[in-house]
């Protein structure tokens, strides 16, 4: 029911989703009197695999996520992810406020054995025509080296899961590749890497190198993350607005654009920030998305199908059984 567009997006969206996915069960959490008119905006026939779950509050995209938690127990965010944990959903997808969702869902669900602080980790393109999966992208503004270890550990075994890397090449973003530099944190997250035989450690990579293609998964915390993230969201719309601007200039320049448009759609489509929406809460018990608070419909369609590709593989079940050889002692695992 949150985000910049709600239902208008949102209802669109999933619509599309379930027509390309004939195993594929859907339940709309919100207001059933909007999402019924909404439904019927879009002249949508009745379907067995769509449902709809009455929830009365919204989480509003400027909450508090305290008050939130305290205040919103009915709300289609809370619901959702209350439907998660009771096995009636597998996955939760969610355009709303993102620390709300965060401080929810870890509420909720509770965080993996192993693992102290979730983090948001999304795929960025590279040059070498693969994703870079990069973490923390804000939910942890600040993290110590053995959070930083945990992320690595989680975006390595996502990566393997769902992107079928065999062995993932992890690297920390540092402001160089150098190990005398960066901060102190940086570097002894660098150190534990570096002693553990399970994960393929790169060492550290600078900002441009998440575009490079080099590694697989880029590891930082979530002030750092959610600043590389905005500025790539930026630079994107950037490119594409001078791209435009160019080629309308002028009479020849335009013409120019109809010989290129094959060009210019290819460009749009590699470079287009919402076909990369869609970032996973890791290290809960339980699948979370998060979609872009401002996602058009295709944007949101592809935060659901993330949903399904993670539920398919499996994913918290896989992180669980990496931290239970990774970073949970001897003592801890006949405890357990």
């Amino acid at each position: 029911m949150s985000g910049d567009h709600g239902p208008a997006i949102i209802v669109p969206s999933a619509l599309q989703v379930l027509a390309e996915h004939p195993d594929l069960h859907l339940i709309l959490v919100g207001d059933k009197s909007v999402l019924e008119e909404m439904l019927r905006s879009q002249q949508a026939q009745e379907n067995t695999r769509l449902t709809i779950h009455h929830a009365s509050q919204v989480v509003e995209m400027s909450e508090l996520p305290s008050h939130a938690l305290r205040f919103k127990k009915d709300s289609s965010m809370r619901v959702a992810i209350n439907l998660v944990k009771a096995g009636e959903a597998q996955a939760c997808v969610s355009a709303g406020n993102t620390g709300a969702l965060m401080a929810t869902a870890r509420y909720v669900l509770k965080t993996l054995p192993g693992i102290d602080r979730p983090a948001i980790i999304t795929a960025l393109p590279t040059i070498q025509g693969h994703d870079t999966h990069v973490l923390d992208l804000g939910a942890n503004v600040d993290a110590s080296p053995e959070h930083l270890f945990q992320f690595a550990v989680m975006g390595s075994v996502l990566a393997q899961a769902v992107h079928n890397l065999p062995n993932p090449k992890v690297g920390l973003l540092n402001i160089g590749q150098e190990e005398i530099k960066g901060i102190e944190k940086v570097k002894e997250a660098g150190r534990l890497l570096s002693n553990s035989a399970l994960i393929n450690y790169a060492g550290f990579v600078e900002g441009d190198g998440i575009f490079s293609g080099n590694v697989d998964v880029v590891v930082c915390d979530g002030f750092v993350g959610n600043i590389a993230l905005k500025t790539t969201e930026g630079v994107a719309h950037m490119i594409s607005h001078y791209v435009k601007q160019s080629f309308n200039r002028t009479v020849f320049t335009r013409l120019a654009a109809l010989i290129a448009l094959p060009v210019i759609k290819r460009l749009r489509e590699q470079i287009d920030p919402r076909r990369y929406n869609g970032a996973s809460l890791l290290g809960l018990r339980g699948i979370v998305i998060k979609s872009h608070g401002s996602a058009d419909t295709l944007s949101f369609a592809y935060a659901i199908r993330e949903a399904i590709l993670e539920v398919q593989k499996n994913v918290p079940m896989r992180i669980s059984e990496q931290l239970e050889k990774m970073l949970l002692t001897p003592e801890k695992r006949q405890v357990g």
